[in-house]
């Protein structure tokens, strides 16, 4: 079956990409539900994220890095210091409308 690379629905596909594969990992959803289960306002530190999901350090930051570039995770710098925080509105927000054009598709 030939795809139509310029249809309403692969544009929003591609548009969406990075944000499901940054959503699509496991250990990424730890982290995104760790993080939406925070209650501090600056976010959390690596550290703190992983006494909470109990990955190394050097995976989480390769994580996190991931979830930054899709523009769901955002850093706040203070000094040395990164605190981490969920940002994803806009992102979840462009979903829904993937998500509705498929819907739409079904019926």
């Amino acid at each position: 079956m030939e795809q139509d690379v310029n249809s309403p629905i692969m544009r929003e596909f591609k548009h969406n990409q990075d944000v499901l594969v940054a959503i699509g990992n496991e250990t990424r959803q730890a982290i995104l539900i760790t993080l939406a289960q925070e209650t501090q306002d600056l976010g959390m530190r690596v550290g703190e994220i992983g006494r909470h999901t109990h990955l190394s350090r050097p995976a989480i930051s390769h994580h996190l890095k991931i979830l930054k570039d899709a523009g769901i995770v955002s850093v706040h710098k203070e000094g040395t210091k990164n605190f981490y925080r969920l940002n994803a509105r806009n992102k979840m927000q462009d979903l829904r409308s993937l998500i509705d054009k498929i819907l739409s598709l079904c019926e």
